[in-house]
């Protein structure tokens, strides 16, 4: 992987050895690129410079079946590649630390190093988390192992199983999703990788060792290799008041949007655009008093039913997505190119704004993006853990 760029400004007009360079950059490499789990499997996209915001990616179209014989000594028509354009808009990120007295612009300062490492952490874990959101945003969800029909449905039973597995699997195929390396591949969460390692036709990692190993692979099942990050989605739904998690209706509520309800603190508004489960009904707050709630759907409840968070599932319990990749799914901005630089700023550089040169900063910034490239070769499978029970 080549060097990501380095930007070192100074007060006095001294630069940076070539060799300090290579060093910090191979420190944010090194600390980055093990968490871009999510950015592993897709197509790699390089920030063209002075190119706008919008960055596009190209797919082919597949070609219909020809099922009509050729006639004897007539050339056919024949196709024209079918490519569309998929674009998508790049944002910036980044961060910064301050110190004071640090850079000596001589040596490899042990602080410069150590700042790093830890911003590389952060930019990879930053960056992963962008192209997370953006791939959990698609529409091709199974529900466990496919019986439930919504989220709020999933219950603490609801754990990802080999038969959620195979039928994930069949989906891609049906979807004619061409293999990556040989294999489909899977971003789990370890709380699920926890349900579904005890069974026996798993396939731990050192049983079939691939020659290209995946960052975070840990095993694999039925033709999936899955690769484990703590960054896999989960859909949370935080407590509901600043002092308990659920609340509880306050008096019968017969088919109506506005529910009362105690049990809690609960400031003015601070529920406004969250959802709640209410019995089985799962409805999003468009206002709220500390007593009352608006939704936008009609409910039915008894008197001190539970309101519980409806991010989650059933009973409000966290649900997990692992991602079902095939090839060509999805396309990322690469971190070469610009993608990501390093930024050393020593003491003095700030003018007047640091007028004793006491002053120095160590910080990165990306430009990233994702984009889906083709829906139908990935799919959502949401699931509860019975290890987060």
């Amino acid at each position: 992987m080549s060097n990501v760029n380095t930007t070192v400004q100074t007060g006095d007009g001294k630069e940076m050895s070539p060799q300090m360079k290579t060093f910090y950059d191979k420190i944010v490499i090194k600390n980055a690129v093990p968490n871009l789990v999510h950015d592993q499997f897709g197509q790699k996209k390089p920030i063209p410079p002075n190119s706008g915001k919008t960055i596009e990616f190209r797919r082919l179209n597949p070609f219909p079946k020809t099922t009509t014989p050729l006639t004897e000594g007539v050339t056919p028509d024949g196709k024209n590649l079918d490519w569309e354009k998929v674009s998508a808009t790049v944002e910036q990120y980044g961060d910064y630390v301050t110190t004071s007295d640090l850079l000596d612009m001589t040596a490899v300062d042990y602080n410069i190093a150590e700042a790093g490492r830890v911003l590389g952490d952060q930019a990879g874990l930053s960056l992963d988390s962008v192209v997370r959101e953006i791939l959990n945003g698609g529409t091709n969800v199974q529900y466990g192992e496919g019986s439930k029909v919504s989220r709020s449905a999933l219950t603490a039973e609801d754990v990802l199983t080999v038969k959620a597995v195979k039928r994930a699997v069949t989906t891609l195929k049906r979807m004619n999703a061409k293999r990556i390396d040989g294999d489909y591949v899977a971003i789990i969460h370890p709380d699920v990788a926890y349900d579904l390692m005890n069974d026996p036709k798993w396939e731990s990692l050192n049983t079939y060792q691939p020659k290209n190993v995946y960052a975070g692979e840990i095993g694999r099942l039925y033709g999936v290799r899955f690769v484990e990050t703590s960054e896999a989605k989960i859909f949370h739904g935080d407590d509901l008041a600043s002092d308990s998690r659920t609340l509880t209706v306050n008096g019968q509520v017969n088919a109506s949007a506005t529910v009362s309800f105690d049990g809690g603190t609960v400031a003015e508004n601070a529920l406004t655009g969250r959802y709640v489960l209410i019995g089985d009904t799962r409805a999003k707050v468009t206002a709220n008093t500390a007593s009352a709630l608006t939704l936008d759907t009609a409910v039915s409840a008894q008197d001190n039913a539970i309101i519980y968070p409806g991010e989650g599932g059933s009973n409000g319990i966290d649900i997990y997505s692992t991602l079902f990749l095939g090839a060509d799914a999805y396309g990322t901005t690469s971190i070469e190119g610009g993608g990501l630089e390093m930024i050393i700023k020593p003491k003095g550089s700030a003018g007047t704004a640091d007028p004793l040169n006491q002053r120095s900063s160590v910080g990165w910034k990306a430009t990233k993006t994702a984009c889906i490239l083709t829906d139908a070769f990935m799919v959502r499978v949401e699931t509860a853990s019975q290890y987060e029970i």
